[in-house]
Order: C-alpha cells, then sequence, then structure tokens
C-alpha cells in the first residue's frame, strides 16, 4: 500500500483531473441513443459502437457519484482532482439532502449567522492571502517582518475599500471589535457572494504586490465553498411526500423557500443548467427569477441606451447595482425546464419580470398609475429608451403543461431567447400571433420542437410556421401530438402543406416525429411524404381512418429504420370491436411482414441470412388491445409503464454492442448491431422480459416515444428521463 500511495502521489494533478473527467463523462448520456431505457447496468463489458442498449452505454447517475467521492477520499490530491466534478451536478432528492446543500454551499438561511461567517471568512481569507504574498517576496530575496505585515495589510485594507471593489465595511471590521448593541438599525445584509468576496481578495491582494514588485505572482487564496464548481441543478426528484408532515407544514414550514433558493443561486456563479418542478415551484419568486435570468449577457446589456449619444448613468444608492455587478460576472443560462409550475407565486413572479423586463414601458405604463411609472421609471441622469432585454445565451426552454401563463406573459418571455434550439411549448397557451412572431426571429434556429395538444393554435398559424419560417428549416424532432380531448387542429389540406413544402420533411432530416390525432391519409403517406430515412421514432396514434397496409407500406418503402410506432386507438384494422380480430391484423399484417427476415431455402449451401425489412421492434397500443394480447405470442411482451401507457415489445431485439465471436473482418467492423435473435438467456433479453412481468412496477424512466422534451442535456424527444420528468415522458396517458 505504501508503494501504491507514493505511485499515486507522483501524479500530476492534470492527469488526476483528466482521470475525474472520463470518470464524469461515463455518466452522461451518449450523443447516439438507442431509444431504450438504461438497464444492465451490473453487467460488465464495454459498448464497442453506438448506438447500445447491450452493454450500457453509460453508468447511472449513483455509480458515477459513488466513484467520484470514493476518490475524494483516497488523498489530498484525489479530493482536489475529483471535487469539481462531484458536485458539477446536483440533483435535490430529499428535503433533507436540500438542506444540507443550502448549508454547505450558502452558509445556512440565517442571515445574522450568514453576515458573521462571512466576516470571519473575509478576516481569514485576508490572512491567508497576506501570506501567501510575503512568501512569494521571500522567494524573490527579500526579508519580510511583522512591520512589513502589519504595512501590506493596510494597504490590501486600502485597495478593497475602495469604489471598483464592492466589500461592505462592515466585512473588513473582526466581528470582536464591533458594537454589540443590538438596538442599532441596521438594513437588511447585501453581503456579495463567497465567491466574489474571495475574488475581490485576490485581485487586491496581487494589485498591491504587483505595484510594489511587478512581475510578481501571488497565488489565489484557497476557497473550500463548492458553489462555483456546480454547472446543473435541478429539483427533477424532489419530493415531500410519505414524509408525514400535516397540511399546516407543508403550507407554513416550506423545505425549498426563495430565500433559501436565492441564497443558493447567488453562490452558483457558473450555473449553466436549471430544472424546476411542480412540487418546489412556490419557491420560483421575483427575486429567484432575477437570479436565474439575469445573468451574465442579460446584466452586461441592461440599461444600454438605444443610441450611442446618450449615455446613461446608475444611481450609486441603487441597492440593485451590487446586485447586477455581481450577475455580471456570472455565466448565461443555457437551459431552463419549468415543466408543470403553474402555482401562484410562480405565475405572478414570472408575469412581474415580463412585466418589468421585457414588456415595452410605453405601453405597459399606459394602463398603470401615477406611482406606478414612477416606481419604474428608469434610475438615470439622463431618460432614453434602453434596448429590449434579450437572453443570447439560452439554447433550451422547456414550459411544458405551464398552462397558468396567459400569452400576453408567454410569448414575451420565449420572444426574449433568440438562439434557442429546443422548445418545448406542450400544452401552453401559445397563439398563433405568438408563433408567427417566433418564426419571424432571423436568429432562432430549432432542431427540437414540441407543439404537442396547443389548443389555442389553429390549423393555418402551425402550417405557416412549418413551411415558411426559417426558425424550422434544421428541425430534427417534431411532435404535433393530440388526442381525443385536444384533436391536432390541421385540416388535410394543412397537413398536406407541410409534409410536402416543410424543409424539415423535404430534406429527411427527422428522428422524431408524432402526427397523432392529424388527418393522415394513404396518399400523404405512399405519394405526397419523402422518404425519411432516418426517422426513429414515429407517433400516428388516434387516427381512425387511416388503414394499416398504409402504415406498412410506408415503413418499408420510405421509413424503414423506424423502431418504435406508436398505433394508440387508430387504424380500422386495430380498432374493431373485437379483439381477437385486432390481434390477428396485428401480427399478420404489421409484425410479420415488417419485423420477420424473408425466408430462405437451400439445398446446396448454408442459406444466408437477410434483415427484416424494417427496424421495427416496439408497438404502443391503446391498454384494451394490450390485454386482448394476454402475454403475448412468440417473443413479443406487454411492457406496461407506471402510468396508463403500455407497448408491444420484441424481448429478442436490441442494439447489441460487444465484441463478436465472429473472428471475420466484416464482423469487427459492425461495432453495434440490431440484433432481432437474442437467445433467452440473453441479458438484454432476460431484463425486458423482467420489465414485462412488472407489470407496470417500474420506475418512471421506463418507456419509450417520450412525449416530454428532454430539456437539461439537450437530447430532445429521444432524451432519456427519470423522475417526475420520466413520469410526464413515459407514464401519463394525456
Amino acid at each position: 500500500m505504501a508503494s501504491e500511495s507514493s505511485v499515486v502521489n507522483q501524479f500530476p494533478p492534470e492527469l488526476l483531473t483528466v482521470i475525474c473527467a472520463h470518470v464524469y463523462a461515463a455518466g452522461l448520456p451518449p450523443p447516439t441513443s438507442s431509444l431504450d431505457p438504461l438497464l444492465c447496468t451490473d453487467q460488465p463489458g464495454i459498448p464497442t459502437g453506438l448506438p447500445s442498449s447491450f452493454p450500457a452505454a453509460y453508468w447511472p447517475e449513483s455509480v458515477v457519484r459513488n466513484t467520484l467521492a470514493s476518490l475524494c477520499q483516497v488523498n489530498k490530491a484525489w479530493y482536489e482532482a475529483a471535487k469539481p466534478w462531484l458536485w458539477r451536478k446536483i440533483e435535490i432528492r430529499l428535503p433533507r439532502s436540500w438542506l444540507a446543500i443550502v448549508e454547505e454551499v450558502a452558509g445556512g438561511d440565517d442571515e445574522d449567522v450568514s453576515e458573521e461567517q462571512a466576516a470571519f471568512m473575509v478576516d481569514q481569507t485576508l490572512r491567508n492571502a497576506e501570506t501567501a504574498a510575503l512568501a512569494a517576496r521571500t522567494l524573490i530575496g527579500e526579508c519580510s517582518g511583522d512591520d512589513d505585515a502589519l504595512e501590506l495589510h493596510d494597504k490590501v485594507l486600502e485597495r478593497l475599500s475602495g469604489p471598483d471593489i464592492s466589500i461592505p465595511p462592515e466585512l473588513l471590521t473582526p466581528p470582536a471589535s464591533r458594537d454589540p448593541s443590538p438596538r442599532r438599525p441596521r438594513t437588511k445584509s447585501k453581503s456579495p457572494a463567497r465567491w466574489k468576496l474571495m475574488r475581490s481578495i485576490s485581485v487586491a491582494v496581487q494589485d498591491v504586490m504587483e505595484r510594489a514588485h511587478p512581475g510578481i505572482y501571488v497565488p489565489p487564496p484557497h476557497d473550500p465553498h463548492p458553489g462555483r464548481f456546480v454547472r446543473h441543478l435541478d429539483f427533477n426528484h424532489f419530493r415531500t411526500i410519505g414524509m408525514r408532515r400535516s397540511v399546516e407544514e407543508g403550507v407554513n414550514n416550506r423545505f425549498v423557500t426563495g430565500d433559501r433558493l436565492v441564497a443558493v443561486l447567488k453562490e452558483l456563479p457558473n450555473l449553466l443548467v436549471f430544472g424546476a418542478t411542480e412540487y418546489m415551484d412556490g419557491a420560483l419568486t421575483f427575486p429567484v427569477l432575477k437570479e436565474l435570468l439575469l445573468r451574465g449577457s442579460a446584466s452586461r446589456g441592461r440599461g444600454r441606451p438605444s443610441r450611442g449619444r446618450d449615455v446613461v448613468i446608475p444611481d450609486p444608492n441603487d441597492p440593485e447595482q451590487e446586485d447586477l455587478a455581481r450577475r455580471r460576472e456570472c455565466k448565461d443560462l443555457e437551459a431552463v425546464d419549468l415543466t408543470g409550475c403553474v402555482s401562484g407565486v410562480f405565475v405572478s413572479a414570472l408575469a412581474q419580470f415580463v412585466n418589468t423586463f421585457l414588456l415595452d414601458r410605453s405601453e405597459s405604463d399606459s394602463s398603470d398609475s401615477e406611482d406606478e411609472r414612477e416606481r419604474r421609471r428608469p434610475r438615470s441622469r439622463n431618460l432614453v429608451q434602453e434596448e429590449s432585454l434579450t437572453f443570447p445565451g439560452m439554447r433550451r426552454l422547456g414550459l411544458r403543461g405551464v398552462k397558468s401563463l396567459q400569452p400576453h406573459i408567454l410569448e414575451p418571455l420565449v420572444l426574449a431567447f433568440p438562439h434557442l434550439t429546443h422548445l418545448d411549448l406542450s400544452c401552453t397557451r401559445i397563439t398563433p400571433d405568438g408563433l408567427a412572431a417566433l418564426g419571424a426571429s432571423p436568429t432562432v434556429r430549432l432542431q427540437s420542437l414540441a407543439l404537442e395538444r396547443c389548443n389555442w393554435l389553429t390549423g393555418e398559424s402551425i402550417r405557416n410556421f412549418l413551411v415558411e419560417a426559417p426558425a424550422t428549416q434544421d428541425l430534427r424532432e417534431l411532435s404535433l401530438y393530440g388526442d381525443w380531448t385536444f384533436p391536432s387542429p390541421l385540416s388535410e389540406e394543412q397537413l398536406r402543406d407541410i409534409v410536402e413544402f416543410a424543409p424539415c420533411f423535404k430534406n429527411g432530416q427527422l428522428v422524431y416525429l408524432d402526427l397523432s390525432s392529424a388527418p393522415v391519409t394513404r396518399e400523404i403517406l405512399l405519394d405526397v411524404c419523402a422518404a425519411q430515412p432516418r426517422l426513429r421514432s414515429l407517433g400516428l396514434s388516434y387516427i381512425r381512418n387511416l388503414e394499416l397496409g398504409a402504415i406498412v407500406e410506408f415503413l418499408r418503402t420510405k421509413a424503414n429504420n423506424v423502431e418504435i410506432l406508436t398505433l394508440v386507438s387508430s387504424t380500422p384494422e386495430l380498432s374493431v370491436a373485437s379483439s381477437r380480430q385486432a390481434t390477428i391484423a396485428l401480427h399478420t399484417q404489421l409484425i410479420r411482414p415488417l419485423c420477420t427476415p424473408p425466408f430462405s431455402f437451400s439445398l446446396t449451401s448454408k442459406p444466408k441470412t437477410e434483415d427484416p425489412p424494417t427496424r421495427l421492434r416496439i408497438i404502443e397500443l391503446a391498454p384494451p388491445l394490450l390485454t386482448s394480447l394476454g402475454a403475448g405470442a412468440g417473443t413479443w411482451r406487454i411492457i406496461r409503464s407506471k402510468g396508463g401507457r403500455g407497448w408491444y415489445v420484441d424481448a429478442a431485439s436490441g442494439w447489441v454492442a460487444q465484441p463478436s465471436t465472429d473472428s471475420s473482418e466484416a464482423a469487427a467492423e459492425k461495432g453495434s448491431v440490431l440484433r432481432r435473435d437474442l437467445e433467452p438467456s440473453h441479458p438484454w433479453r432476460m431484463e425486458l422480459e423482467s420489465l414485462a412481468d412488472a407489470n407496470g412496477n417500474v420506475s418512471s424512466g421506463v418507456g419509450w416515444h417520450a412525449r416530454k422534451m428532454e430539456i437539461l442535456h439537450g437530447d430532445g424527444l429521444l432524451g432519456r428521463e427519470a423522475g417526475l420528468y420520466g413520469a410526464v415522458a413515459f407514464a401519463y396517458q394525456g
């Protein structure tokens, strides 16, 4: 053990960091998805290609976190290398875990205690930085005594008291020398974030030493707080159910509050991804939204006049200026997922945010009182019109199920993100005018779009958006899902125009498409629609007049790479009253022609094995039809989700990417292969069989053909999710 430890100690820090980075990257979903849930994680093996269902293409989150935590316990060198990656992604799961995060990142939520901790931290950091500076002077041959240390301390304090470094004077005073009287009036603490304090002290010490000794380097003080490492924060798995709390405790003693969330967000200057759910949307207050959205370039652009001839001079007494200066040094958010956030607190806060920062003041002031107009008036010497606020760093936005937002709030918010690539507006109140305004944007280039059950949209607005708007030219994933409750607003003529003229259909780059409840006909599929060679997941549910033969012919001739097909309450053959006739039609007209290899026979040589005409292996069906199928037929089994959805799955099929026993070069070059003949003892087939035997008692991440777009990692409608997001994507029938 001693020799092993000595070898590890000889590793350079850069090598340890690279090793930890690879451990973290092993838990990220691959760019090419297998479309299957993460199973067989306990089986050894490394995939030789992508996509890969077996071996698993990536590690589970728990394995990555445990591995990094174990590395932190090896020695100090490994701890310093693994800590940034261990804190890079935070998923809040339990209330007590959230309180621990608040304590570790923000120092708790007690204002008095936080201020005392900040003052102690400033004093300790000053001492450490000055000690490092004196040591640097010693290295260049200068002697340093007590007088030199006192002189350096005075110069650093003078530098920190300057106008360009905002540290409150009370934090520079030792706690023991403060006035202990509790009666003195005091305003709410406006102490800068810890990372900002550390940076200010480092800059001040370096500046003082640079003036006395040009070119000298002083190492920055060590910051033990992990907030600067966090890139990802989400509450997807957060629950308070089962804690035996009364209704009064749930209302008055919440775990996730706006103040705690603001305190944490202030300590995360490098945050890029944020996810919220309906279980904590009451904490999304106006200050929280400002901390989330007014970061980076959004704060750097605020206050900029629309014309260069006037200069806006901010009021130095404005309490918002300190927060504004701090947010300017933060990174822009790249992704925000607000799925299902409908609480009154969140809706009111978002309305206030939009009215304050996004709407034209000349329009919003016309309906306000004189006092309200005076409060919104910019605090500057020269009153000039400012440029509209935009968020150029935002790439992915999820607003699925945010039904409480009115169009005059929802649409300005969406239009404020000029560089979106992923947008989920399913089940919202987006209007035709809002969709047209989004299509008129010269900078939006959508790759994934979901307009599921948007009952305020018209068929003409959807047609114009997909056919004429440059924002949809590069679409690869499109969901226009509808059902009996909220059917598609498209007419047959409008759908024909979309399929024939929309660039996303013409270029054949679609990988996910859902036209459920749209008036799809045999002619549109076979004569109008272009070939879709990249299409992997296709939704054609709730279309009773579409013949099953037309779907089969379309898959065979134009979309033979489709692996997942949804036919819930579709086609006359599968919607008949007799369940026996429906099950026979399913196997004889759909599964056998598309999923069975062609028959071949030879008397002189071994017959060559040919692939089936298509890659179809998963079919989503209505619950009554699944019940009539019983236990399935052959290798086809029924797998039910945690909710009301269910799929008819070929358990003997899956993407296998493991070294082949065949030594031929052709077999070695394949890498990843969609096998249709997995033996009963194969681990992947056994996992699917166990899911079928579970009869719906599965995790929320089990399912196919997601209804919700994956926002946080950017995987879109082909992404995998668990927790509440997974339930929305795979479990809920609506």
